[in-house]
């Protein structure tokens, strides 16, 4: 394991660039980022460790006896599991009760304390991560002496993470040669942090967002309609050229192309990726397209088996692929 901070930056950087054969043509080139290939299975170490490094060298944490806590929908909070285990932070997750089992198991593994809402907590807030936002912020201002809330939704330094590391890679991996940015949107930060560096480069790059449908099934992601919109994305939103609104029909139909004809356990938002790419081969773009896809399946095998994704044995095949 890493022995401190500065060892955890140096691992969560540089992720491969790969290219996805099953939507790709002589001028259509679509490159999957696997961020599931930085420690702690997802994108969000990248953030995590932008935030808690930040939060360090301010003097916000210190010492044993300061509580981190934070709102999230699972992938933010292993990161912050993993780091706070390594670095000897105690650690509180707020995380809403319909998230898969697998990653409340696993974030309790790291030794993590949960407190799961659900959407009758406080019905005028909103649905999902709105009502674990509410509740962990309430508890910081009860409290404020012992916890420290990184607060992903409103941290820059989760947009510097991205503005910092995940642009200045496609670019590079790409020569320069991007012409499309899709991600998807849970904080903003990856969307916002790429795709200023990008067009910063070249003006000409566009970026598109994606959201999942009302009442989705989509972990990590949130329907802009349906929940608020985080203040980290409010900041810089002009920055999204177009936004796409995914199924979950579309992106668990992906995931299963994803396993069949290119051997990858994706997890849903990955799916809603592919699927927004989709659409945007089918309407004529053209060019170099760079889609995130911000962690694998292994912690949607529940969630696979209630809508029917992939067979266990697939599953199985795939995982020790991972």
């Amino acid at each position: 394991m890493p022995r401190n901070l500065e060892d955890i930056l140096d691992q969560v950087v540089n992720t491969p660039l790969v290219k996805v054969r099953s939507l790709t043509s002589p001028d259509y080139s679509l490159l999957a980022k696997l961020e599931w290939k930085n420690p702690f299975d997802s994108i969000k170490a990248r953030p995590a460790v932008w935030m808690i490094r930040d939060a360090v060298a301010k003097g916000m944490i210190s010492g044993k006896d300061s509580i981190i806590i934070e709102p999230t929908s699972g992938n933010t909070g292993i990161a912050l599991a993993g780091i706070a285990k390594t670095v000897g932070f105690q650690l509180e997750i707020v995380i809403p009760q319909n998230v898969s089992q697998e990653t409340k198991d696993l974030l309790r593994s790291l030794g993590a304390k949960l407190l799961e809402t659900d959407d009758d907590l406080c019905p005028r807030v909103g649905v999902g991560t709105d009502q674990s936002i509410a509740l962990a912020e309430s508890m910081v201002k009860g409290q404020s002496q012992n916890y420290y809330m990184p607060n992903q939704y409103d941290n820059d330094s989760n947009f510097l993470s991205h503005y910092e590391s995940t642009g200045p890679e496609i670019w590079r991996d790409t020569k320069g040669e991007v012409t499309h940015f899709i991600a998807g949107v849970g904080t903003g930060g990856t969307l916002t942090g790429v795709g200023k560096y990008l067009k910063e480069k070249n003006p000409r790059v566009k970026v598109f967002g994606v959201q999942p449908e009302k009442n989705h099934h989509l972990q990590g992601l949130r329907n802009l309609d349906e929940s608020s919109k985080p203040a980290l994305f409010l900041r810089r939103e002009e920055l999204v050229d177009e936004w796409f609104t995914i199924s979950d029909k579309a992106a668990f139909g992906w995931v299963t192309i994803m396993a069949e004809k290119e051997h990858l356990l994706v997890g849903p938002s990955s799916g809603a990726m592919m699927a927004a790419s989709q659409e945007l081969y089918e309407r004529g773009e053209r060019g170099t397209i760079v889609a995130i896809f911000g962690d694998s399946g292994r912690k949607y095998r529940s969630v696979y088996r209630k809508f029917n994704v992939l067979l266990d044995n697939q599953f199985e095949d795939l995982l020790r692929g991972v």
